[in-house]
């Protein structure tokens, strides 16, 4: 019998489609994989086995028709808890939240549907969706497979360790901090965070964001292959009305030149050995592969980073202390009092000058990526943290904030990221990151597909348990 959940999403779609296996044996299968991998992991937090073969049924219908299914017909993926899908509890990891049942799908939810994708499952995160760690009161803490002593990353953690684990082939993230990028990193897998405006997102069921979250926060997938990445990613990105970002930009741009800049030390960062010896090895595997590598300095991260955090603080001041009082997480409760120790409120004009800078930002990061249309940095300073690293201390958690600078500073801007793992120093899996300019996921997935070409940890991985 075939074991499809070890196939890529590219082959899966492509056996359903000719008619070479049915979407019913695929997710069969794939539940099969969620029962046997899940319970050492705790990534899936909430599943329906007869709505995801109901859901198959309807893809094999369609076949079975002459209908055209979709590209990622049969493809099992699953949904992160933060996000609206219809008929279950869009819990983003609370107890406050686990009777907030939507009654339609998030954009991104739906447009996985007309793609042909099977939902297996619904993943989990950390309370509010914040920590680059995954524990939470209602559904309890996500191991990383790979080591259950290092973080699976988050927000998006769950989503990480269930595809590193075979649990589908892709899955759904979102990212305002580094919440597809890290967990990608942790779990050894590739995580893409598109251009703001590429993917469009709403939550039906909730108010609508804040302008922080609104201008830097976006969904995408992780997946096993870069291939995989690019299906999820073009299948998510169709047009739905409801998002007023969401920008029509083609999906391949115009020729750019193979040149790259290699940065290991972003405004200063200590990045680990470990990190600089990745970056080395994925700016070699370019070259290999036609591409001009040269060591340059990146524009600004920190104060983008500075800002990207009283942008997204500004919500927690207007209400948001409420909640997380009424939650009442002592993980949520350490991180968001220390995240507003490092940033003072701001005045109404400070804000506005928080808005203002951000243009400038962005201009000079797209004269940047003229010279240079991808850049090569890190994911984070370090590997992949210890678990639950950030709430030992104060002074751990300042640590761990300043070893991320990449992930919080780059979403200010709005750019696209992309983590590419490239392997393992022991069991602990490193990898590295390429951002290029607005709407330019296109170079990005070109230079990641030829790091990867050059090998990567190999997945699906069975979780290991701790001693």
């Amino acid at each position: 019998m075939t074991q499809f959940w070890r196939l890529p999403a590219t082959e899966i779609a492509a056996l359903v489609r000719g008619k070479r296996a049915s979407a019913t044996e695929v997710a069969k299968d794939a539940l099969a994989r969620l029962d046997a991998a899940n319970p050492a992991i705790n990534a899936v937090v909430d599943h329906r086995p007869e709505d995801t073969l109901a859901e198959a049924a309807r893809v094999d219908a369609m076949i079975a028709r002459g209908e055209d299914a979709g590209p990622m017909a049969g493809v099992p993926v699953t949904i992160k808890v933060n996000v609206d899908q219809a008929g279950y509890a869009t819990t983003n990891g609370l107890k406050i939240q686990k009777d907030h049942r939507a009654t339609e799908d998030n954009p991104v939810v739906a447009n996985l549907r007309k793609a042909g994708a099977v939902i297996l499952g619904r993943t989990n995160t950390p309370a509010f969706s914040l920590r680059w760690f995954c524990r939470n009161g209602l559904h309890g803490h996500t191991k990383n497979p790979w080591d259950p002593g290092i973080t699976p990353g988050g927000s998006s953690g769950g989503a990480a360790a269930a595809t590193a684990a075979g649990i589908g082939a892709i899955g759904h993230g979102t990212d305002i901090g580094g919440s597809v990028r890290y967990p990608a990193y942790a779990c050894g897998i590739h995580g893409l965070r598109p251009t703001l405006g590429r993917i469009p997102a709403w939550n039906p069921s909730l108010p609508d964001r804040h302008i922080g979250g609104q201008i830097m926060a976006v969904s995408g997938p992780l997946a096993r292959t870069i291939a995989d990445v690019k299906l999820g990613f073009e299948a998510m990105s169709a047009r739905d009305v409801r998002e007023p970002w969401w920008v029509g930009a083609p999906m391949e741009g115009p020729p750019a030149p193979k040149r790259a800049a290699l940065c290991m030390r972003p405004e200063g960062l200590a990045t680990s050995a470990p990190v600089e010896a990745a970056l080395r090895d994925a700016a070699k595997r370019l070259e290999n592969a036609g591409w001009t590598v040269e060591e340059a300095p990146l524009p600004p991260l920190r104060e983008p980073a500075q800002l990207q955090a009283l942008l997204w603080l500004a919500e927690t001041r207007r209400g948001l202390n409420k909640a997380i009082a009424a939650e009442d997480d002592p993980d949520a409760t350490f991180v968001y009092t220390q995240m507003e120790s490092l940033c003072p409120a701001p005045d109404l004009f400070g804000f506005m000058d928080a808005l203002q800078k951000r243009v400038g930002f962005v201009r000079e990061w797209m004269e940047f990526f003229e010279r240079f249309p991808v850049a090569l940095c890190p994911v984070s300073a370090e590997l992949p943290f210890r678990d639950q690293q950030d709430v030992e201390s104060v002074e751990v958690f300042r640590a761990v904030m300043e070893a991320q600078l990449t992930q919080v500073g780059l979403p200010l801007m709005g750019l696209p990221g992309l983590t590419v793992t490239t392997g393992l120093v022991g069991r602990t899996p490193v990898g590295v990151q390429l951002v290029a300019g607005r709407y330019r996921e296109d170079l990005l997935l070109d230079a990641g597909a030829a790091i990867e070409a050059a090998g990567t940890p190999k997945t699906p991985v069975e979780p290991q348990v701790a001693a």
